[in-house]
């Protein structure tokens, strides 16, 4: 048996590799070693016995034992291990191999301190971690942005008030990117919404000025046409507008807000939309939310004159009746929702003052979080698989993404963004990625990919 004793090396394991593999135990102890080269024990397929101990590694590179059947123990007492992801491929070698691994410690993160490295399983670390990095920016500037299938291909619709257009990119198999595919002409477009009923497709246009409309997608000629305008009495300056379905009928609701419009609901009854229902007269609303509150259609509607109004629907009357409104909360310009594990919350968008995190309590929705949102116009909630997002638009500074903490019940803060003054953004999953797409009022519009990393690899 060949025997190998390094003492007071430090640069020994990055020539480890070169040394004949005859050898059958080696042990490179009290050395004060920071780092170990990852080829170090490369080729060295007979060793049996390996010691590392009392030296000053935190980590050790990944695999640093593959190959190595022959290992029946390994020394790594007297370490300053630090427990995190990188060390997450230690552990679950340990779990897996026949060699005897002396007792050894975590020295950090404060959260594992002293622990036994031999007790931990490879669940005992969160690895999985996701990212935005920017994708593309796209040279125009955007107030809304929706995504919808159609015929079985994937688009988006820009709304581009400055140059009088709804713009629609559809997704590329092929390129695998955004190319344009057509335009609506429009005056003042702030709202570009597509509606799919009956494979038909129809653009809901609302304009600040010249009055709303209603195109159709035409297959056959591969146009859009338009087939019916808006009242412009009811509404004259649009803010929002919103897609629901209610016992089988499609509706849309338009937010009004100017003086003297109407908030309106639409119904389409084969032919056309009609006007189902005027609401909220007089009350400047900037937005409108569709959900579902303990297995019953809501609408909360916000005002830049009064608190968040909720109205529930009525199946006697098939209309929406006032049920109540969300106190204590002024100048609120959005209420967005969501849901984790069937419970409902609501994001809460502020200009001026701080945004909200609200929980619906069974009667009530109770304040559960609060976000520091100067100039803030979008707060907006989504999820892509497990995990649960929202992202704080501002005119003044960077936008800021939060992450669901489900030990927390609460949003942390996860990831910045620079965007422009951001109005909107949309998913969109096709072709196994998933995109988000951020609309700019003074900048350039975005495509983000999300991403999901292992910080163990």
């Amino acid at each position: 048996m060949c025997f190998l004793v390094y003492n007071d090396c430090f640069e020994c394991l990055n020539l480890v590799h070169h040394v004949n593999v005859c050898f059958s135990s080696r042990f490179i102890e009290n050395n004060q070693i920071k780092s170990i080269s990852p080829f170090a024990f490369r080729g060295l397929k007979s060793l049996i016995h390996l010691s590392l101990a009392y030296n000053n590694l935190e980590t050790l590179p990944k695999d640093l034992f593959k190959g190595m059947e022959a290992l029946t123990k390994v020394d790594l007492r007297g370490n300053l291990f630090s427990c995190d992801c990188k060390l997450k491929w230690l552990v679950d070698w340990m779990f897996h191999t026949n060699a005897t691994v002396d007792e050894i410690y975590c020295s950090g993160p404060e959260s594992y301190q002293d622990r036994k490295i031999n007790d931990l399983v490879g669940q005992s670390f969160d690895c999985i971690t996701t990212d935005f990095p920017l994708l593309k920016s796209l040279e125009f500037q955007s107030i809304s942005v929706e995504a919808f299938a159609f015929g079985g291909d994937q688009f988006v619709v820009f709304a581009q008030p400055f140059i009088g257009r709804c713009s629609f990119m559809e997704w590329d198999h092929v390129q695998m990117e955004f190319r344009n595919f057509d335009n609506i002409t429009s005056t003042s477009s702030v709202i570009c919404k597509p509606l799919v009923i009956d494979s038909q497709l129809f653009i809901i246009v609302a304009q600040l000025f010249g009055g709303s409309h209603i195109f159709k997608r035409d297959v056959s000629a591969n146009k859009f046409i338009k087939i019916q305008d808006i009242d412009i009495l009811k509404i004259r300056k649009p803010n929002d507008v919103e897609i629901f379905h209610v016992d089988g009928e499609s509706f849309f609701i338009i937010a009004d807000s100017s003086k003297a419009g109407s908030t309106t609901i639409y119904r389409w009854n084969g032919n056309g939309f009609y006007s189902h229902q005027s609401l909220h007269p007089w009350h400047r609303d900037t937005d409108v939310e569709y959900l579902d509150i303990s297995g019953k259609p809501h609408l909360i509607l916000s005002s830049s004159s009064q608190r968040p109004v909720i109205y529930q629907w009525s199946k006697s009357n098939k209309q929406f009746e006032r049920r109540t409104d969300i106190p204590e909360m002024e100048d609120v310009y959005a209420v967005k929702h969501f849901t984790v594990k069937s419970e409902l919350y609501i994001c809460l968008t502020r200009f001026i003052g701080d945004s909200k995190v609200m929980k619906w309590d069974g009667s009530m929705f109770s304040e559960i979080q609060t976000m520091a949102s100067r100039g803030s116009m979008v707060f907006q909630p989504f999820s892509i698989a497990n995990w649960q997002y929202a992202i704080l638009g501002s005119d003044y500074a960077f936008t800021r993404v939060y992450r669901w903490d489900a030990k927390k019940r609460q949003f942390i803060h996860f990831q910045e963004m620079n965007i422009q003054a951001p109005r909107a953004f949309s998913l969109v999953f096709i072709d196994n990625r998933e995109f988000l797409l951020g609309s700019s009022f003074k900048g350039q519009t975005r495509i983000y990919e999300h991403l999901v990393l292992d910080l163990s690899s």
